[in-house]
C-alpha cells in the first residue's frame, strides 16, 4: 500500500470517528461525559487538519473550491435561524 492510499484511508477513519463523536454527544444527557467526548473531537478535529495540511503538501489532496459568500451566508443563516 502506498502512502497516498494510506493517508486517504485514515483521513476516511478520522471523519467516521468526527461523525461518532458527534452523534454522541448529541445523545448523552451526562454533563461530565459530554465535555470528555468534545474534548476527545477537538483533538480527533486537530489530527483530521495536520493530516489534511500534509496531504495538501504532498498534493495528495486537493480543497473543494472556497465557499462563495452567499453559500457562506446561506448557512450562517441555518444555524442562528434554527433552535438547536
Amino acid at each position: 500500500m502506498n502512502e497516498k492510499t494510506m493517508v486517504a484511508d485514515t483521513l476516511t477513519g478520522i471523519n467516521g470517528e468526527l461523525v461518532r463523536f458527534g452523534e454522541m454527544i448529541a445523545q448523552t444527557e451526562n454533563k461530565e461525559l459530554k465535555q470528555t467526548l468534545k474534548q476527545f473531537r477537538n483533538t480527533c478535529e486537530q489530527s483530521q487538519e495536520e493530516l489534511y495540511q500534509i496531504a495538501r503538501e504532498k498534493s495528495y489532496y486537493v480543497p473543494a473550491a472556497k465557499a462563495t459568500q452567499t453559500e457562506i451566508d446561506h448557512v450562517k443563516s441555518l444555524f442562528t435561524s434554527s433552535t438547536l
